[in-house]
């Protein structure tokens, strides 16, 4: 009975160690890791309308040599990646399709060491960030993996975000070519667009165009009708058109046209001018009201490519008599478009 009551605590101590043993490996089982969860910061950058300095004349000059609209807009996002390190991805919304957009990070710097007295070195800087972002449907985008510990990007780092403009040559030093002009790693606010109007006053017809009294009005309306332009600029870099007519007949309705110039040697009568109307720039009819009457036209051209580039005329007819597109003696105005 004894050897039995001996075997039996034997094996319950048996039992016992091995639990204990079991136990004991659990404890030692490692923790399971915790997933990874990566630090992110975007950053919201307006069109350059020199709010970052403070100054209007820092802004984007629409008279300059470049034609953007200005609507552009970017965004900065900065990702920790697993080693700590940043990626930066910059994307740009409202941009033109097909066209390179060169996008850089510049250090800053003291602008009396600077070439050109910038406060930022003109050598973009390639291990934060510049690329050339192609835009497609209106957006782009461009990622790049930096060296930069994630932290000490978003909280040491000085330096400026840029966006140059692909309608004009790239300049390091003239900010008035920057779309967008922006501390590194800090929203730029919009501000209000700086957008354009300009307006052309056109008097009565008596030949002075063409410098030949023989193509003067000969009719019967008043020779006191006037005709005037406005253009002006919208954000997405389109124009829009008022064509104003003063001293009108009331009841009479003015046939008012765009004519695109043209070679006369190849226009079937010889007019420096197609006959046909351009509709996309205006064809119309305008009411008269016995003094002051208006008509508008949005158009797809831009801003610069009307006042600038597009060679043409602004023809009043005369609704006292049979329309024509060849005898300029029936035209009340006759003038250069937009000019």
């Amino acid at each position: 009975m004894k050897k039995y009551l001996n075997l039996k605590t034997t094996l319950n101590l048996g039992l016992m160690v091995a639990g204990l043993g079991i136990f004991a490996s659990c404890n030692d089982d490692p923790e399971p890791e915790m997933p990874f969860t990566p630090g992110m910061e975007t950053f919201d950058y307006g069109f350059n309308e020199g709010q970052l300095l403070d100054n209007p004349a820092t802004a984007y000059n629409g008279d300059g040599e470049g034609d953007h609209p200005r609507n552009l807009s970017a965004q900065l996002e900065i990702t920790e990646m697993e080693n700590g390190n940043a990626e930066v991805t910059v994307r740009l919304e409202n941009g033109l399709d097909g066209m390179q957009y060169p996008v850089h990070a510049h250090d800053a710097a003291d602008p009396s060491t600077t070439p050109n007295g910038t406060p930022y070195n003109e050598t973009p800087n390639g291990d934060i960030f510049a690329e050339m972002i192609t835009i497609s449907d209106g957006m782009g985008s461009k990622t790049m993996q930096t060296d930069m510990d994630y932290n000490m990007l978003l909280d040491t780092y000085e330096g400026f975000l840029v966006v140059h403009d692909p309608t004009q040559d790239i300049s390091t030093v003239d900010l008035t070519t920057y779309l967008v002009l922006g501390t590194f790693a800090q929203d730029l606010p919009e501000a209000e667009a700086n957008l354009r109007t300009e307006t052309f006053m056109y008097d009565f017809n008596e030949g002075q165009l063409l410098d030949n009294t023989d193509l003067a009005y000969e009719g019967d309306h008043g020779r006191n009708l006037m005709a005037e332009i406005m253009v002006e600029e919208n954000i997405d870099g389109t124009a829009k058109i008022t064509i104003s007519l003063m001293n009108t007949m009331e009841g009479m309705t003015y046939m008012v046209h765009a004519h695109d110039a043209a070679d006369p040697s190849t226009t079937p009568n010889g007019t420096p001018y197609n006959e046909t109307p351009n509709g996309d720039i205006f064809a119309g009819g305008i009411e008269g009201n016995g003094g002051t009457v208006m008509a508008e036209n949005e158009l797809e051209i831009s801003y610069n490519e009307l006042t600038r580039m597009y060679e043409g005329f602004l023809v009043v007819h005369d609704p006292t008599q049979e329309i024509s597109t060849t005898d300029l003696t029936t035209y009340l105005v006759l003038g250069a478009f937009a000019r």
